[in-house]
């Protein structure tokens, strides 16, 4: 007799939990079956475009979980929130569809975070080693780009001299090649701009330790410097997340691949899934290397390959890898498919942009019409520029359309309230001060502000003072608030409190909407009920900071049906029926620089192959013979990615002529 004879209910118990491990296996393919089922080790998944590799994470986490690894010793890290929300909801219905995993380890879940939002987590978890306040302020990019103004100023130098922002981004991708100011002096000093850029950086980084904030660069670079000059913080991460996922793992920089070597120590037990023909942000510093080495910065990696996509045309795909097969800085695959064959690229050749953006239009009109979801149709550009003429056309033909890229977090009125409750948790914020210490207004003037920012508020005297006073009260009891208050209601009382609700329903039809949007925000803040305590708060301001492009596609009052317009870099991640690229000529697309910087035409024809790959059924190609750049008129060849595309898989758009030799724009 066998063993399951032996032991009563033996037989039953295996096939309860085999059974289930089985049932989701069967939902992978072969490749994705052995990335999810490889536990241990370092793990490289190379995933082509719509090859499903978010869902590989998804089951490989649930796999772990099925082995007996505890899902809070589980970190997986991507780089948007709309892209960490997608995974945590998805985790947590696979556990769900699979309830005796949940029953394994209950009330403990995995980690599941962008880069920024992790180095928030691990910075307040050990702000008092570090020496930080518990709540530090984040800085976004204005409030950056106010403060390097503020050094230009100390300094005595000109804010038309040098330009802030491109001090900023000096700063910026010297930060995310793991550089402090100090080692930037050293080892980037050699041009007077250089000399200005350091001093005007450590200046900076005066400004940001008196406010007690943090820059978005910072939440990275502390973090790694933090791992590395404190042994024990490290060692107890490392016990702590035994089994780490990096998403989008070629677009990560220096700091973010040294934070992840550091978190998975020797035990590397690491899983990057990436894809090195989707690298498209090189100028924010992300290094491809990251990827194309994995294997020799973790030995005895193991390499799957992803080819097999499921959301495209067999004609879309065949298309794009015409396109990204010319490359010669990537690892070879060829991405396939089993869907239907599909419609043909098409192709037109417009007069000017101002033809183009019509026809674009028109096209998206025949679509809804013929019962497409506006929402599935998506128009790419190369450059923010090419929006106005789009957005023209679109309102003619009364198409419905969203531009992505106005964020709820950036209103006006909403930054006002964020800003109130950042200053109530940390007093020492000065560029909150200064933004709402008269707004509403209350006869605080700059003068007085900037003595209260210099530390001379004995020199404030009468009534002035007495406003003053009033309002740092009021800020006292603010913070008692939010802390004692669920956030929906501490937010509703800051509104009343601070006097700006009585002053927007003063107001007219404007100010009407700004009160709806300030009411839409106190409704979000429901979301943060399981907090305690300021911590609520304070998980709103880090959301709210960290918010991505894309993420604004979630904003409730964003969620309107309606063809959405973006550039190529944003569409990065999201899929739709049909998409239209324009633009497609050269100089435009390959992008030609203002400055003297030379086209880097391989990623310029990876983000062509981003782009193309979006598109689910259909894909429109179109260029203008003359655009108006800069007030001036333009003549334009059509784009060198074009004759790369096999004439098999593109037909002309235009009524009476064939393929894109048709454009007559020559003088």
């Amino acid at each position: 007799m066998s063993l399951f004879g032996h032991i009563p209910g033996l037989r039953a118990w295996v096939r309860a939990i085999v059974a289930p491990l089985m049932s989701y296996l069967s939902e992978l393919n072969t490749p994705q079956q052995s990335a999810v089922t490889h536990t241990d080790g370092p793990l490289l998944v190379l995933a082509g475009a719509g090859s499903g590799k978010t869902r590989v994470i998804t089951y490989r986490i649930l796999n772990l979980i099925e082995n007996g690894v505890r899902p809070d010793q589980i970190l997986a890290v991507t780089f948007t929130n709309k892209a960490a929300k997608e995974m945590r909801e998805r985790v947590h219905a696979l556990t769900a569809k699979h309830p005796h995993i949940a029953r394994m380890f209950p009330d403990t879940r995995p980690t599941i975070a962008t880069f920024h939002s992790l180095g928030v987590s691990l910075l307040r978890e050990n702000h008092a080693a570090l020496g930080l306040r518990r709540y530090f302020t984040i800085y976004d990019r204005s409030d950056s780009v106010s403060a390097i103004k503020q050094a230009l100023e100390a300094l005595g130098y000109g804010v038309k001299q040098f330009e802030p922002k491109k001090i900023l981004s000096q700063i910026s991708k010297a930060k995310g090649d793991a550089k402090t100011a100090t080692d930037f002096g050293t080892s980037e000093n050699s041009s007077y701009f250089a000399r200005v850029v350091h001093d005007v950086w450590q200046r900076y980084d005066t400004i940001l330790r008196e406010n007690e904030a943090l820059d978005f660069d910072d939440l990275l670079l502390r973090t790694l410097t933090m791992l590395r000059n404190h042994p024990g913080i490290l060692a107890s991460y490392q016990e702590r997340f035994t089994h780490v996922h990096i998403d989008e793992y070629q677009d990560t920089n220096k700091v973010q691949y040294e934070i992840a070597r550091l978190l998975v120590g020797e035990r590397a037990n690491i899983c990057a899934v990436g894809d090195v023909d989707q690298n498209i942000y090189s100028w924010r510093g992300a290094d491809m290397n990251n990827i194309l080495q994995f294997e020799r910065h973790f030995k005895g990696a193991v390499v799957i390959l992803l080819e097999e996509n499921y959301r495209s045309t067999q004609t879309i795909i065949a298309a794009s890898n015409d396109i990204i097969e010319k490359n010669t800085q990537r690892i070879e695959k060829k991405v396939f498919t089993n869907n239907a064959e599909g419609e043909p690229l098409s192709l037109y050749a417009a007069y000017n942009e101002t033809e183009e953006a019509e026809y674009v239009a028109r096209e998206a009109r025949s679509l809804i019409t013929s019962g497409t979801d506006p929402s599935s149709i998506a128009v790419l550009f190369r450059a923010n520029f090419q929006s106005r003429v789009l957005e023209e056309a679109f309102l003619k033909y009364g198409v419905p359309y969203q531009m992505l890229g106005t964020r709820f977090f950036e209103r006006r009125e909403i930054k006002d309230v964020l800003s109130y409750v950042r200053l109530a948790l940390n007093p020492k914020s000065t560029a909150d001060l200064a933004r709402v210490i008269n707004e509403p207004a209350r006869g605080i003037g700059k003068v007085t502000v900037l003595k209260i920012i210099e530390g001379k508020e004995d020199l404030i005297s009468g009534k002035t003072r007495a406003q003053v006073d009033a309002f740092m009260g009021m800020m006292d009891e603010l913070r008692e608030v939010l802390a004692q208050k669920p956030l929906p209601e501490a937010l509703k009382y800051l509104v009343k409190r601070t006097g700006m609700e009585d002053e927007l329903r003063q107001g007219g039809e404007t100010e009407q909407e700004r009160l709806e949007n300030i009411h839409e925000l106190v409704s979000l803040a429901t979301q943060y009920a399981e907090y305690t305590g300021l911590d609520g708060a304070e998980k709103l301001l880090e959301d709210a900071t960290l918010q991505s492009d894309q993420d604004a596609l979630d904003d409730k009052n964003e969620q309107k049906s309606g063809v959405k317009l973006m550039t190529i870099h944003s569409a990065k991640g999201l899929e739709f029926s049909y998409v239209f690229i324009t633009g497609m000529e050269e100089g435009l697309f390959p992008h030609e620089r203002l400055s003297s910087e030379k086209i880097d035409e391989e990623e310029e024809r990876r983000l062509f192959y981003v782009a193309l790959t979006r598109a689910m059924k259909k894909v429109f190609l179109s260029f203008a013979g003359i655009r108006t750049v800069f007030g001036s008129q333009r003549f334009n060849t059509p784009s060198s990615f074009l004759d790369d595309i096999s004439s098999d898989h593109m037909v002309s758009a235009n009524p009476t002529e064939s393929g894109h030799e048709r454009t007559v724009y020559l003088d």
